[in-house]
């Protein structure tokens, strides 16, 4: 075993596959798991009769095997990553490794992450408050600044000589949706503000991902809102969440990491009006009307996962301040196409629990404002009541562009999630354990 440990070590391995070919050794294999220092993931080799004395003299008792690992992996408190059915073929077992990749991936970065925040959460946004004693747990690094520090940080940007250079950028990227030319100088010295931050501040961590705020006093102060900014800067891999969500950002993040692609954080926002179900979705997708409902943000959806982009103000502050103080709002409907809709939090008494949705954003016109699309989710009315609310789940989703929602599973597991609070959407005649069964 510590020969194995050697070898791996000096290889430069991050993450490690146990391949039992035989019975055991049960005691060795699972040290090594405990002293390596990184994922891990078991599988054993099936039988075969061909060759090496078939089921006489070369049957390698694969399930029991696995069953004495199992066994000592929990003596010694080992997370391992187990796939659902751990003994196979060289080729199956190769298929299993390559399930394991994204799950040591994102169990990695998340040992490498570093959480900025700006500010205390909204007054009327403590669903998006949770103590932070389980980023720790996680082996994640939190910041906590004020707002004021990212004021002063801000301001000494002004007339930063690479400004032109991002101006030309944002230009390039938003096109003839770029319908406030105005702003675009203060959002290149917020991008900068920010970036320059991010390196000054990471530290020994490889990876950054911030929680932001952009009310009630940021656009009044500022003289924008930071939406498309939070935009540019998830597109290119570092997540940022609105409302100052340090849990909805931790989720992007493992998206992200899974994904290898762009993420976004939405509220689970509205139902869709009757017309418009009618119209467009009723006899045409296999939805009813609970099943679909309308993800929405004010404009911090990058641009490569809209189908039409502009730059505008944010309608909702508009309402109440001047509209010169609320432009910045990256404003579309999101791309059609599968989707996951996920979120990990930590209860108000420091407990991990999640939720997994897989569903898909339908190729149908939203009539509304902001970064928003029509999603569609099996049975999404009852996972709503009976997972989102009885579960006090706060209205920010993550959201990966593809159907990440295996690995997800996985991964929650892996960090600590306790596998009776990862919440799905159940499909029809499976209750929910609050469910009423005489509904």
């Amino acid at each position: 075993m510590i020969q194995a440990l050697e070898d791996v070590k000096k290889a430069g391995c991050d993450s490690l596959v146990i391949y039992l070919g035989n019975f055991g050794p049960e005691i060795a294999e699972t040290l090594l798991a405990k002293h390596f220092d990184g994922p891990v993931m078991f599988c054993a080799a099936a039988e075969e009769t061909s060759e090496n004395g078939g089921l006489i003299g070369g049957r390698g008792d694969a399930y029991c095997g696995m069953l004495n690992a199992s066994y000592n992996l929990k003596l010694r408190n080992i997370r391992a990553y187990i796939p659902e059915y751990p003994v196979g073929t060289a080729e199956e077992c190769a298929d299993m490794i390559h399930d394991f990749v994204p799950v040591a991936r994102a169990v990695i970065a998340l040992n490498n992450l570093k959480i900025i925040s700006f500010g205390p959460r909204p007054l009327n946004f403590l669903a998006c408050n949770a103590p932070i004693k389980q980023l720790y747990n996680l082996n994640v690094e939190i910041e906590e600044n004020s707002e004021l520090d990212l004021f002063e940080a801000f301001h000494k940007h002004a007339e930063d000589p690479r400004i032109p250079e991002i101006v030309k950028d944002m230009e390039e990227e938003l096109g003839e949706g770029n319908k406030k030319p105005e702003v675009l100088q203060k959002l290149a010295q917020y991008e900068l503000t920010l970036t320059d931050w991010i390196e000054e501040h990471r530290g020994y961590r490889k990876y950054v991902a911030i929680a932001g705020k952009c009310w009630p006093a940021f656009q009044t102060q500022f003289g924008f809102v930071p939406c498309y900014v939070n935009s540019r800067l998830t597109g290119r891999g570092i997540p940022v969440s609105c409302e100052v969500d340090i849990y909805g950002v931790l989720s992007e993040f493992i998206g992200t990491v899974i994904s290898q692609d762009a993420v976004t954080l939405l509220d689970i926002n509205n139902s869709v009006p009757y017309d418009i179900y009618d119209a467009d979705i009723k006899n045409r997708y296999n939805y009813k009307p609970t099943d679909v409902f309308m993800g929405f943000h004010c404009g911090n959806t990058c641009s490569g996962k809209l189908s039409f982009k502009e730059m505008k103000n944010q309608l909702i502050m508009a309402r109440s301040l001047p509209e010169e103080v609320t432009n910045g709002t990256l404003e579309g409907d999101i791309v059609p196409g599968d989707i996951t809709f996920y979120r990990l939090q930590s209860t108000a008494d420091a407990q991990l629990r999640a939720y997994i949705a897989q569903g898909e954003v339908l190729p149908v016109a939203t009539r509304s404002f902001g970064g928003i699309g029509i999603f569609a989710i099996s049975e999404m009315g009852r996972f709503y009541r009976h997972q989102l609310i009885e579960k006090n789940f706060p209205h920010h989703g993550a959201v990966t562009f593809g159907h990440h929602g295996k690995t997800l599973f996985e991964v929650f597991k892996y960090i600590g999630v306790p596998v009776e609070e990862i919440g799905y959407n159940r499909p029809e005649g499976v209750r929910y354990p609050t469910e009423n069964p005489f509904s």
